[in-house]
């Protein structure tokens, strides 16, 4: 028996899940709209005609690629990917992401108790696998829970959680993990934490570190994941096929988790 566990967030209007400038905008057509559309088609159709004088239902979508749970690119952080390997290569886009990468094993990393705005380290990483007590192999995919799940739709929910340093992303794809995910806003810390950071020291390494991580290995993460905290530690697969957005930088997914049940 299988159990499938959505991961996803909704695309909706009125929902704080973007800064204003990039929220997403659904235009709503009712089937009696539709059947005005539809009439266009034939001439000298009424709508009165038609069942119940009902067309279709279809809706007028302006989103960024950015908007609900997506899938972001190696292209998304930076022009070339793999620097560390010992010469950089043009980054991939979305459309070119190995469907390979999309559907593996799942580990979740709990940082819920960390505050918001904190860097998750090396360090963190290592704790948390070792109280689950897993060993990362290649490809597995990584989910992060911060405490930024629950808060979706709440007027503070882009800058709430923890966020993935640089040491940190790069333990995890050292160890050949490909596919990460968070249900923050964002991948690294929120902005708002990290201008304060910049603001004291100057030192631009720390803004995206956790994104600019691809430079050196080229992967990719989900952001705006949903659900987090009722998946087990381990023991289920994550579905997360990108929709395929010619050289996109990210391409909407619904991330689902996939567990096996006797």
């Amino acid at each position: 028996m299988r159990r499938f566990i959505d991961l996803s967030i909704y695309l909706e209007n009125d929902v704080v899940s973007d800064p204003p400038p990039m929220r997403p905008k659904i235009d709503y057509i009712r089937h009696d709209a539709g059947a005005e559309q539809m009439a266009d088609f034939f001439e000298g159709l009424d709508k009165s005609e038609l069942p119940d004088s009902e067309g279709w239902a279809i809706e007028m979508v302006q989103l960024c690629t950015h908007n609900g749970t997506h899938l972001d690119a190696p292209y998304h952080y930076h022009s070339t990917m793999n620097n560390k390997a010992g010469g950089a290569e043009r980054a991939i886009t979305i459309d070119e992401v190995p469907l390979e990468w999309c559907f593996q094993p799942g580990v979740k990393l709990d940082f819920r108790d960390k505050p918001d705005g904190y860097v998750v380290t090396a360090a963190d990483v290592e704790a948390e696998l070792a109280r689950i007590e897993v060993d990362l192999s290649p490809l597995t995919i990584v989910l992060v829970n911060t405490s930024a799940g629950k808060r979706y739709g709440s007027e503070d929910y882009v800058n709430a959680g923890a966020g993935m340093g640089y040491e940190a992303t790069m333990y995890l794809l050292e160890r050949g993990v490909r596919v990460t995910g968070t249900d923050a806003w964002s991948w690294d810390a929120p902005f708002s934490y990290t201008a304060e950071r910049y603001a004291a020291d100057k030192d631009a390494r720390i803004i995206w570190e956790g994104h600019k991580a691809g430079r050196d290995i080229g992967y990719c993460h989900l952001e705006k994941m949903h659900n987090l905290e009722v998946l087990p530690d381990h023991g289920f697969t994550v579905s997360c096929f990108p929709h395929k957005v010619r050289g996109g930088s990210a391409g909407w997914t619904r991330a689902v988790a996939i567990i096996d049940e006797a």
